[in-house]
């Protein structure tokens, strides 16, 4: 069995740790208190802060030298961060703290890869855990009462947290006996028929696992391709990009394809809803696009019509991405349309934009044997264009 490390700062929440600690052996789980705290101490510990201190990648004595308690504390973070991931006996992963240790463990939980159980007993759980668990499978506990000492309250809590953590360390997850390969793809609404179509052509031969492309969605996707969890990959929907630019509600992020670069899987790829940004309710909608091309898609969704300059700029973007890949890489241009409103007779119907956006991706891609542009003269959702996309793939992984 592996072990449950028990993370938290020795300096002023040693009783707490502690007493998980306590509660785990009790329960037949050999735990390692690894310390992260910047002050000096004289508790006992399994991983003291200077050995994490080491694995900080510029500063492994920032314990001394840094400037202020806030700096010191940042550097703890990213010393944890690469500290953990280089562990073979972890089997789960247990913190407690407010704000700042909360901050702290869970960036190092988020270099785990997916499966590991991590559990954070947090003072801010109850709110915005965005920031905090990002594109992974953390547990979030809400601590109640502030973790500052053991009481009938923090012992419940923190009591329930260390059971719960026992049973994921010593309940591993068997393997399914007639597991198929996972085939990862991106979907949003608009762009369900295509996806659909694929699952349907691929459900006897893969294990389809769909990303909805909603910013957390398209986090999630390339976290399963760094955890090296998906062994293929169709990326249908980029429609993130256009909230990365323009500053919607949905986007993943800079680091969106940086997964395919990074792993160099092979990768089948396409444009799907990249003639919308995604906002809130109609009067969320920044004063600067009032007067731009709208669509309620309900009362909590309102979509922006991208435009000429806007899809230029986004294929420049993807194509100088798609130009970092050392895998092989295919990407279909639906040129009869992006998504389903984007389409003769509907909304977003704009073919001039979307001229643009083909046209710069197109000029943008240095194609090679490895790295092809395809372009098709159908809508993403029509079904020849998911045959085309499931054709590709078998050639990529050929």
């Amino acid at each position: 069995m592996k072990k449950a490390y028990v993370i938290g700062t020795c300096d002023t929440k040693y009783a707490e740790l502690s007493y998980t600690v306590d509660l785990l052996k009790k329960a037949g789980v050999e735990s390692v208190l690894v310390d992260v705290g910047i002050f000096p101490h004289e508790y006992i510990v399994d991983v003291p802060n200077t050995e994490v201190a080491k694995h900080h990648p510029e500063t492994p004595d920032f314990l001394t030298s840094a400037k202020d308690r806030g700096e010191a504390v940042m550097a703890m973070s990213e010393a944890l961060e690469a500290f953990l991931p280089g562990r073979d006996d972890i089997g789960g992963v247990l913190g407690m703290g407010g704000t700042g240790n909360t901050t702290l463990v869970t960036r190092a939980m988020r270099a785990l890869p997916v499966g590991v159980p991590k559990l954070m007993v947090s003072t801010v759980a109850s709110g915005d855990t965005a920031p905090y668990v990002g594109a992974t499978d953390i547990c979030m506990m809400a601590s109640v009462a502030d973790v500052a000492g053991l009481n009938p309250v923090s012992r419940a809590v923190l009591g329930n947290a260390a059971h719960a953590m026992a049973g994921m360390v010593k309940n591993v997850i068997p393997a399914a006996a007639d597991t198929k390969p996972l085939l990862g793809m991106t979907m949003f609404g608009v762009t369900t028929p295509c996806v659909m179509n694929l699952r349907k052509i691929f459900e006897n031969e893969y294990e389809p696992l769909i990303f909805h492309a909603t910013g957390t969605g398209g986090q999630c996707f390339e976290k399963l391709i760094d955890s090296e969890m998906l062994k293929y990959v169709i990326d249908v929907t980029l429609t993130e990009v256009c909230d990365l630019f323009m500053g919607g509600v949905m986007s993943a992020g800079p680091d969106r394809l940086g997964a395919i670069i990074r792993t160099k899987i092979p990768y089948v790829g396409s444009l799907g809803a990249l003639d919308m940004v995604n906002f809130g309710a109609l009067k969320t909608v920044p004063e600067k696009y009032k007067n731009r091309k709208l669509h309620v898609h309900n009362a909590n969704v309102t979509l922006m019509r991208t435009t000429k300059e806007e899809n230029a700029d986004m294929g420049r973007w993807i194509g100088e991405k798609l130009n970092q890949c050392e895998g092989r890489v295919r990407f279909l241009i639906p040129e009869g349309g992006v998504s389903v409103i984007d389409a003769p007779g509907q909304p977003f119907y704009d073919p001039e934009a979307d001229k643009a956006l083909f046209d710069s991706l197109e000029a943008t891609v240095k194609q090679t044997e490895r790295r092809k542009i395809i372009r098709l003269p159908l809508n993403i959702n029509d079904p020849a264009f998911a045959e085309a996309l499931a054709e590709q793939l078998k050639a990529v992984i050929s």
